[in-house]
């Protein structure tokens, strides 16, 4: 990624369930080799806005062996433009993506979950069985169920759905709570989200 190597991270992430999720994950990924600060907000929205601002302010100091990762959830915007409109607001702040590096270097990785991030819990379905054993063990083999990044009318939704067939969050799924569980089960290599992969192979290239 850089001629430099990297060992600081800092990963801007939209909101609290994907911030706890992050806590389990990446250590699974990058083990200790890496240091890394997780920056939450508490919506995609309030994300996008401070976004221009805080890469302007990360420009001014960022050491070149700091790199910083933005993931969103792409929700029901066109993945496409979405990244290109991350990319824009990277660029425009003073630093560099990989499609618009410098001197062979990428100071900002954007990446989306598609849809969410419960995309990826639907990618590591073992995960969410060792969290909620009642849990139909064949959903992933269901119409519908196959590609957990093309799962129909919200991921988030979807798995309330199916966790309340169960009598699990009866009231409605409490993210966080349901994100903890589940990622601190998840392994990695074996996630059949591509999002998830793309995402995943960040820390690989660092």
């Amino acid at each position: 990624m850089k001629d430099t190597a990297v060992d600081h991270i800092e990963i801007l992430v939209e909101e609290p369930s994907m911030e706890v999720a992050l806590d389990s994950l990446l250590p699974k990924m990058i083990g200790h080799r890496i240091r890394y600060d997780i920056r939450r907000f508490q919506c995609k929205a309030e994300l996008l806005k401070q976004l221009p601002s805080r890469l302007s302010g990360y420009a001014s100091w960022l050491p070149t062996t700091s790199c910083i990762v933005v993931l969103v959830d792409r929700d029901d915007e066109d993945c496409k433009a979405l990244k290109k409109t991350l990319d824009k607001i990277t660029v425009d702040a003073g630093l560099t993506t990989r499609s618009n590096p410098k001197r062979n270097k990428v100071q900002v990785i954007n990446r989306i979950a598609i849809e969410e991030l419960e995309a990826w819990f639907f990618g590591d379905w073992a995960a969410v069985l060792e969290a909620y054993p009642r849990m139909d063990v064949n959903l992933p083999n269901k119409a519908g169920f196959r590609k957990p990044d093309q799962i129909k009318g919200g991921t988030w939704e979807a798995l309330e759905r199916e966790l309340k067939k169960k009598n699990y969050f009866k009231t409605g799924l409490r993210k966080i709570e349901c994100a903890r569980e589940i990622a601190a089960r998840m392994e990695p290599s074996r996630n059949t989200s591509p999002s998830f992969h793309a995402f995943k192979d960040v820390f690989s290239n660092l």
